[in-house]
């Protein structure tokens, strides 16, 4: 149903409801007055309708209530004038509760588009392609974070061959936000200098750890994140995978074929040394031409359906896709709008989502 028909369906609600009134009016003993139910109808215009709408449905429960107890020889001061009274109090209150929702609207509106530039400024866009890269990603905010949180991804193309991460910042609200975009800052910063994932993640981890230092408190003790570094090689058509505590990715190989790259030993989450240093192994994998790499945050293995099953990537994706590859922005869609029919709604938990593909070399004349 579009969002145009929906809207018809549900400004007929009110006059539906005096409808309701007359046939109850009709069908029960003269001494018995639907005056409450009238005045419910302008009260349920007011989340739907416009003013002159509220204001239409009110004068019309009121004509409506006068004509019925004028036939039903009930119009008087109890069951006449005082309900007159009364839809038309009710009428006003609907329309000022309408004015007011209107307000809060439109408060939310503005909160969420500033909310949305900050979001940008803290989590660029990829560039659309690197070499034989193409790249898209998208951030799902959860339904109480409004378009902010602590979700967060990033490419760039170095001299060693394109770098991307993939993480999230323990917490919620402003100061995951800020994690978020020390983290991304650092990886630009660091990922032209490291010569390779392994020296990336620890450069990482101890710019983690001044960061927590400077701010103290509970983010210095408890405070952490999991990532996801990834390495591409043009040459070998390889791609390396350091995960640190993050959920793997998927590989959707030419053929459609879906598959989690798990890493070869489970290693703790950046920002974690006071545990000491502990080794991640770094994972090397083959990435064919026409191949989709493929990384989510928890916010997606971890949505769920009213009964509370999680949800599967792997499993859903390869129903969705029909055994063929689908191009990283189509991929993301498809994605994305599968989660939210699990979920039968918004998220609960942000949602990263980031989608690689080795672009198929063009046939040679």
């Amino acid at each position: 149903m579009s969002t145009m028909s929906w809207r018809r369906g549900v400004e007929v609600i009110p006059w539906a409801v005096i409808v309701i009134a007359v046939v109850a009016d009709l069908v029960t003993p003269a001494d018995v007055s639907t005056a409450p139910l009238l005045a419910a109808a302008p009260v349920t215009a007011a989340p739907l309708s416009r003013t002159r709408t509220i204001v239409g449905v009110g004068l019309a429960a009121m004509i409506v209530h006068a004509f019925l107890a004028a036939v039903d020889h009930t119009f008087g001061w109890r069951l006449g004038v005082a309900n007159q009274v009364t839809l038309a109090a009710v009428t006003v209150l609907a329309v000022g509760l309408h004015r007011m929702m209107r307000r809060r609207e439109e408060g939310a509106l503005r909160a969420q588009r500033v909310a949305e530039v900050a979001q940008r400024a803290v989590l660029p866009t990829p560039p659309p392609r690197i070499g034989a890269l193409e790249i898209a990603a998208s951030y799902i905010a959860a339904e109480d974070e409004a378009l902010i949180g602590g979700d967060f991804y990033a490419v760039r193309d170095t001299a060693r061959g394109t770098r991307a991460m993939i993480g999230d910042v323990r917490g919620k609200g402003m100061a995951a936000v800020q994690a978020a975009s020390v983290m991304v800052g650092a990886f630009h910063s660091y990922a032209d200098y490291a010569g390779d994932v392994t020296e990336l993640a620890g450069w990482l981890d101890r710019h983690l750890e001044r960061e927590g230092e400077r701010r103290a408190g509970l983010e210095q003790s408890e405070g952490f994140t999991t990532a996801l570094l990834i390495e591409f090689d043009p040459v070998s058509h390889t791609v390396s995978l350091l995960n640190r505590g993050h959920p793997a990715p998927l590989l959707l190989d030419p053929t459609g074929r879906v598959r989690p790259l798990d890493p070869s030993e489970e290693a703790p989450p950046l920002g974690m040394t006071v545990l000491g240093v502990v080794p991640a192994p770094v994972d090397r994998f083959v990435f064919p031409p026409g191949s989709t790499l493929l990384c989510v945050t928890d916010g997606v293995t971890e949505a769920r359906d009213p009964l509370g099953r999680f949800y599967q990537p792997e499993h859903r994706l390869s129903l969705l896709t029909h055994r063929r590859p689908l191009g990283p922005a189509h991929l993301l869609r498809v994605l994305a709008e599968d989660v939210e029919r699990h979920s039968h709604g918004r998220p609960k938990d942000d949602q990263g989502i980031l989608a690689i593909t080795h672009a198929r070399e063009p046939a040679t004349p």
